[in-house]
């Protein structure tokens, strides 16, 4: 018997919309001082889903995996901070790191399928 290949349902414009939402509307509260855990943790994980995504398709989108690398590392120090000061703030300095990673992620979204999208924030949140 022949082995059936999953069907590749592609990222619509609606999931696109939901990924692009969550971002920016984290990346604008944070622009005006309105940034919190919840808005973090919405940022952080839909740069971290479409990262590991395109790590396990192997893009060859270009820098695609370390510009979110390093949106992640910004992540990482602002999570310590939160988690220290009860603080949540992006500061200036770091806000064009979280720019670039937020961009970036909108790019490179379109090349993936739901169900890797699905797959991958199941395996994150297990991991947590």
């Amino acid at each position: 018997m022949r082995k059936r290949n999953p069907v590749r349902v592609p990222v619509t414009r609606g999931l696109k919309d939901l990924y692009a939402m969550d971002m920016h509307a984290a990346y604008q509260a944070a622009c005006k001082g309105y940034f919190n855990v919840v808005a973090f943790g919405r940022l952080a994980a839909a740069i971290s889903v479409v990262r590991s995504a395109l790590e396990e398709h192997q893009t060859t989108f270009p820098f695609a995996i370390e510009t979110m690398d390093e949106t992640i590392k910004t992540l990482l120090v602002v999570r310590q901070r939160g988690d220290e000061t009860a603080k949540w703030e992006i500061t200036e300095s770091e806000l064009p790191s979280v720019l670039n990673g937020i961009n970036m992620t909108e790019q490179c979204i379109g090349t993936l399928d739901v169900s890797l999208l699905e797959k991958t924030a199941a395996k994150l949140l297990q991991s947590v």
